[in-house]
């Protein structure tokens, strides 16, 4: 069966199934991090002064954590460079996704950024500079030895294809799901860790020949730690059998299609990282957290409300690639389900997720 490439982005727009106002959870994560960025950020002060400071944040997506970042990295500098006593760089950031994404409401809020700035900081439109680099990070995206900084968050366990796009018997091999699921045989594993080690290794391949000589990575994504948790992914995939049992989807749209997502065991990460030999590892962070940490719920301890809004935010990452294959009714009722799904789920067990948090340096 002929398997398409995924159009990975998330939902655009201001709208209330947009993921830029459905990303808190994607936010409090960022801001747990904060802390390895300030330390890379001030060991990349202490070891160089650029004139000007090339930052790339690697999936950026659409919405307010895209600035956030970048008002996070400045701050950050602004007081490493005080601590030094070192002039303040000019910044260029560049903002990447794949072509998909919705650049235009990022851009439509910097007017406002810009002023923000020029209150708190005094910097003029001449000392920050903000660009789009739309293309898929598993690849060159930049010049050699050109950026000091990259950024990626909530972007590496997606990968860059179907991970059963090839395999023989494919149809057949993870039948009647989408995802890795308890009863899914070896094989599916060896293929979604496979396709990770082959994106991961050229992921970094590709920014090693980017950076300049001593910069730096800062990079979180979902992994798998010690105990194996449920993943909304493998939520998703359980209902869709069901709706294929009860004649709501067509078995051949569910046979050729894979949610392109990895969640690897710290083992495996440091195993690619240990292979590219111009970068080391400098910082390993593993952090826990409930699906519901950073949510903003008016009501308190009500799980219907809390299952309302994880499965908003849920939909605003998965809709894009859902509806590639399935139409807007089969979607709406995957997550009418996927609520109520979350309401059993959470009666039964703590619905919890892993980050990695992790600092690379390239060698001097």
């Amino acid at each position: 069966m002929e398997r398409d490439q995924p159009s990975l982005h998330m939902n655009g727009g201001q709208g209330e199934r947009s993921y830029a106002n459905n990303s808190s959870i994607q936010r409090q994560m960022m801001l747990k991090a904060k802390f390895i960025l300030e330390e890379t950020i001030m060991s990349l002060c202490s070891d160089s002064s650029p004139h000007c400071m090339k930052v790339a944040d690697l999936g950026c997506s659409v919405g307010p954590n895209t600035l956030l970042l970048t008002s996070n990295i400045i701050n950050i500098v602004h007081a490493a460079c005080s601590h030094l006593n070192r002039d303040l760089p000019t910044f260029q950031f560049y903002l990447n996704d794949l072509f998909e994404n919705d650049f235009n409401t990022t851009f439509k809020s910097l007017p406002d950024f810009y002023t923000k700035l020029l209150q708190e900081k005094g910097y003029r439109s001449g000392s920050c500079f903000i660009n789009a680099t739309p293309g898929s990070f598993y690849g060159r995206l930049f010049p050699s030895n050109s950026i000091n900084l990259f950024h990626s968050s909530n972007s590496l366990h997606w990968l860059s294809q179907d991970p059963l796009l090839g395999c023989k018997g494919a149809a057949s091999l993870n039948k009647g799901h989408c995802h890795i699921v308890s009863t899914s045989p070896p094989e599916v594993y060896k293929a979604y860790l496979k396709q990770f080690q082959q994106d991961f290794k050229l992921f970094l391949k590709s920014r090693s020949e980017e950076l300049v000589s001593g910069g730096a990575m800062v990079l979180l994504f979902l992994g798998n730690h010690e105990t194996r948790r449920r993943t909304s992914w493998e939520i998703v995939s359980l209902i869709l059998s069901d709706m294929l049992l009860e004649g709501l989807i067509e078995e051949a749209k569910l046979e050729s299609f894979n949610i392109p997502v990895y969640e690897p065991t710290v083992e495996e990460v440091k195993h690619v990282i240990e292979d590219e030999e111009s970068l080391f590892l400098q910082r390993f962070e593993v952090v826990i957290s409930a699906w519901v940490e950073g949510l903003n719920i008016e009501g308190g301890d009500d799980e219907n409300i809390r299952a309302e809004i994880i499965s908003k935010h849920a939909r605003a990452a998965m809709e894009p690639l859902l509806s590639q294959k399935f139409d807007a009714k089969v979607i709406n009722e995957l997550f009418v389900r996927f609520q109520k799904k979350i309401v059993q789920v959470m009666k039964v067990e703590k619905l919890e997720s892993t980050t990695f948090i992790i600092s690379i340096r390239k060698n001097a």
